[in-house]
């Protein structure tokens, strides 16, 4: 399983050419850096392609409503071309929440709207021109220049959007699912949706929180604040649910060294490809052992 860094927001472009810098110098696989509401992720990963030579960059992941597909694809492309092909991109349909009470757009449909995004993006995204007609998204036409083809990963957790995953991409980035959830359901699904389309077995990037203390009550704690609001959104909900987990903190990987290395290891168990640490320790010297322990694993 490869192991790489989940950088999270970051300040500035040149905090995120600094942290991914270290990553690469670190021997991580890669670097990977959410669309939130903070710097542009795919413009930042351009800079830092620039900058940072060979590690894997990553986006954790760009919502797919508020841009065109198109237009998603041209500026991954470009992304593409700055970092040398070294981009994955991993988008997703974001929340109910975001999607209709921020941005005022329609959230119908969900599966519907990333099977007609997919049909436009993929093609575009491997230089071939696209022509679809879908009920909400249509695009008749090519992107003007080449870059190598970009893989795909979508945020998938229910059963619709792994099968679209597993027929139409390259695989699934999770986000606060955990390693039983990733073994009955998460890992399974996509295979099987994979297979069925005659495609090689799929990529499956897991992403949890990580810290290495001898505090775990205070790292739970931290944890549970940090990371609440996941335990309130529907599908993050849905995959605590199904792990037993009362809310984030209890998916989080937290402990000694040992502890940690074992919880690592039973997200590979699990049948994860790749796993981006979410380090969110607090002391100087939890952010120092939990990177030397993640270090350690490669």
């Amino acid at each position: 399983m490869r192991i790489s860094i989940f950088g999270g927001e970051l300040p500035s472009i040149d905090a995120a050419v600094a942290a991914a810098k270290q990553v690469e110098a670190e021997g991580f696989a890669g670097f990977f850096i959410p669309q939130i509401f903070g710097l542009d992720a795919l413009t930042t990963l351009a800079v830092v392609g620039h900058e940072v030579p060979r590690i894997e960059l990553g986006t954790g992941v760009v919502p797919t409503y508020p841009r065109h597909p198109m237009m998603l694809a041209a500026q991954a492309m470009t992304t593409q071309v700055a970092s040398g092909g070294r981009l994955t991109l991993g988008i997703g349909l974001s929340h109910q929440i975001v999607i209709e009470s921020m941005f005022g757009m329609s959230y119908a449909k969900p599966a519907r709207h990333m099977k007609e995004y997919l049909s436009i993006l993929m093609p575009l995204l491997h230089g071939e021109p696209c022509a679809f007609n879908g009920e909400t998204l249509s695009f008749n036409g090519g992107i003007g220049f080449t870059a190598e083809p970009v893989p795909v990963l979508v945020a998938a957790l229910g059963p619709r959007m792994l099968q679209l995953a597993g027929e139409m991409t390259e695989g699934t980035v999770t986000w606060m699912t955990g390693p039983a959830t990733l073994e009955s359901h998460i890992v399974p699904s996509i295979q099987k949706a994979a297979s069925d389309a005659g495609r090689p077995p799929p990529r499956v990037a897991a992403s949890l929180p990580v810290c290495v203390t001898d505090d775990v009550d205070g790292a739970r704690a931290q944890a549970a604040d940090m990371f609440s609001v996941y335990g309130m959104l529907p599908s993050y909900r849905a995959m605590l649910d199904r792990e037993g987990a009362a809310g984030p903190a209890d998916v989080a990987i937290v402990g000694d060294e040992a502890t940690v290395a074992a919880g690592i290891a039973r997200v590979a168990d699990a049948g994860a490809t790749d796993f981006s640490a979410a380090e969110f320790a607090v002391t100087s010297d939890e952010r120092r052992r939990t990177r030397e322990l993640l270090r350690s694993l490669l």
